[in-house]
């Protein structure tokens, strides 16, 4: 069947190593919607953080933002919402005290306190720059849990990778761990890692799959482009998952589909032989 929905994850997929998104993703993105393809980034990022990105295609697009918790239009219409309840963010939070310095509480917020952080570390190289950018949608609440005035999409911790992975290990066997789903992404190269706490209905390839049918589209008739650990779900729901060849080991061993590297636009040299080709 031919292909009329693409999933693309942002970071590490559709922009390289250095943030930026590649001529040849441009255009391939742009020929694949004239060609009647409907393109869907699909990114742990918030709307605002993901929409400078999108604003760069110069093509019509959905983003299904925070890890599939919420799907917008790029005029900030918004189609799907899952937010966490605030009862399961504060025990969250209330259980990971370890863990506190890295971790913020995201809300769907129009511009202000959209992140709020219990602490600000401008010190940190891995976080200064996200800061940097985020400014205006920042602040910070201590306690934490003093935030908790509505329900919030995620609550969201960064650090180091071996630091996340044992906090992503902890959580999977929390007495309470069907209350929320998580989502792991991780960049061993920085030493940088983010685990979000999510909605229990959450994931990108729940979001993806749920557009698909909103669209009228069929499983197979789906491709996802993915690199990291929370792509899993979105690539194991399309019907042609390729994975980026600068992927975590876990998704090069599943058999999938595997492009160029993100600094060799495997993005653009996948939708050529995967979509443009298929009949």
């Amino acid at each position: 069947m031919a292909i009329r929905l693409i999933g693309i994850d942002i970071d590490g997929t559709l922009l390289d190593s250095h943030w930026q998104l590649p001529d040849a993703n441009r255009k391939a993105l742009v020929e694949a919607t004239a060609r009647g393809i409907e393109i869907a980034l699909v990114t742990g990022r918030r709307f605002d953080f993901a929409l400078p990105i999108a604003s760069q295609l110069e093509c019509p697009l959905t983003l299904i933002v925070n890890n599939g918790a919420l799907i917008k239009s790029q005029d900030g219409t918004t189609h799907l919402r899952h937010l966490l309840p605030r009862e399961t963010a504060r025990r969250v939070l209330q259980t990971t005290l370890p863990f506190r310095d890295g971790a913020a509480v995201v809300f769907d917020r129009p511009r202000e306190n959209q992140v709020i952080w219990e602490v600000l570390d401008w010190d940190d190289p891995a976080r200064r720059g996200y800061l940097q950018r985020n400014l205006e949608f920042i602040a910070q609440v201590s306690p934490l849990e003093n935030c908790l005035t509505e329900d919030p999409i995620q609550v969201m911790f960064t650090g180091p990778v071996d630091r996340l992975r044992l906090l992503d290990a902890q959580l999977r066997v929390w007495p309470d761990a069907g209350a929320f789903a998580l989502a792991f992404t991780e960049y061993e190269s920085r030493n940088f890692a983010l685990v979000d706490v999510i909605n229990a209905l959450c994931s990108k390839g729940s979001a993806l799959e749920e557009w698909a049918r909103v669209r009228g589209f069929a499983r197979e008739e789906v491709m996802a482009i993915g690199d990291n650990h929370n792509d899993r779900e979105m690539l194991e729901y399309a019907g042609v998952p390729i994975v980026m060849g600068n992927s975590v080991p876990g998704l090069l061993q599943e058999g999938w589909h595997v492009t160029l590297s993100n600094d060799e636009s495997g993005v653009a040299v996948a939708i050529e032989q995967f979509a443009f080709e298929r009949k």
